[in-house]
């Protein structure tokens, strides 16, 4: 029967050198790596003494890896909007200015703006956004169609002017 933390400990250097060719980055090669013998100890009986502990160890850090690199990539990047810049916006393809979109928000009934705000802003899901308006989520559903609706007629609207040309 093999020391599980004498073979642990011994594998260490090789989950590491692993850990900085996945991630590229020595910080987080380590707590990846940390990650794995944390995991490891406290799933301790499940590693079958009969088998060599190397490749149960290369397991758990390769399945702590993927599933980080699937969260990173499923979670959006918050930003508030003080921190978007305006260039930024425009090098996408995105012809609107913040101070245009905080207009159009501003121009939509208290309803609408709290639907849109709940679900494209906070990601809340319909669900969610019914529980906290404590509205059906079908009113949700069609609420969140109106407001998405003028707010785009809100957006591309052509700016009317006031003054007219008196002859």
């Amino acid at each position: 029967m093999a020391d599980f933390n004498l073979e642990m400990t011994r594998t260490i250097p090789q989950l590491r050198r692993y850990a900085r060719a996945l991630v590229n980055n020595v910080e987080t090669a380590d707590d990846l790596v940390q990650d794995c013998l944390e995991r490891a100890c406290s799933r301790k009986k499940m590693w079958d003494e009969s088998k060599p502990i190397r490749p149960w160890l290369f397991t758990i850090l390769h399945n702590i890896y993927a599933n980080e690199a699937r969260r990173f990539h499923r979670t959006p990047v918050l930003v508030s909007i003080e921190q978007i810049d305006e260039a930024a916006i425009s090098s996408k393809g995105i012809d609107v200015s913040l101070k245009d979109l905080r207009k159009g928000l501003d121009m939509l009934s208290e309803e609408h703006r709290n639907i849109l705000l709940l679900v494209g802003l906070e990601q809340l899901s319909y669900k969610e956004t019914a529980e906290v308006l404590d509205i059906p989520v079908g009113t949700v559903m069609s609420r969140l169609t109106r407001a998405r609706k003028n707010l785009h007629g809100f957006m591309n609207e052509p700016s009317i002017s006031t003054i007219r040309r008196v002859k």
